[in-house]
């Protein structure tokens, strides 16, 4: 459907980076598994080790999905901007390359609780 204005509409957005104190978004997916069927959205100074960063904040949520304790963070297969991608655990966000607002995408053949058993 158009849309008519009476004057020029200027959209200022209310998630850019300078709003958060330092700190930026990251979004991270679990594909083929049910329980986290969204990106799980994680807060972040961009100093962070990544390494870190899964740990303290990404691993605790994951516990809920079956396949979590099976999970080998070594074969994990990295996606960024739906592109493979080879994390460096031990280096910065910064040092990733992971900006604010940034996707990541991570797949575990061999553990896709959404998918039936073959």
């Amino acid at each position: 459907m158009a849309v008519v204005s009476r004057k020029e509409y200027i959209g200022v957005p209310r998630d850019a980076v300078e709003h958060y104190k330092g700190k930026q978004l990251l979004f991270i997916s679990w594909d083929h598994h049910l329980l986290i069927c969204a990106p799980i959205m994680l807060r972040a100074d961009p100093q962070t080790r990544l390494g870190d960063l899964l740990e303290q904040q990404l691993k605790p949520l994951l516990q809920a999905d079956p396949d979590a304790a099976a999970l080998d963070w070594s074969k994990v297969e990295w996606l960024k901007g739906n592109q493979p991608w080879t994390p460096q655990y031990d280096r910065s966000l910064a040092d990733n390359g992971i900006g604010h607002k940034e996707q990541l995408r991570m797949r575990t053949p061999g553990l896709n609780s959404l998918c039936a058993a073959s």
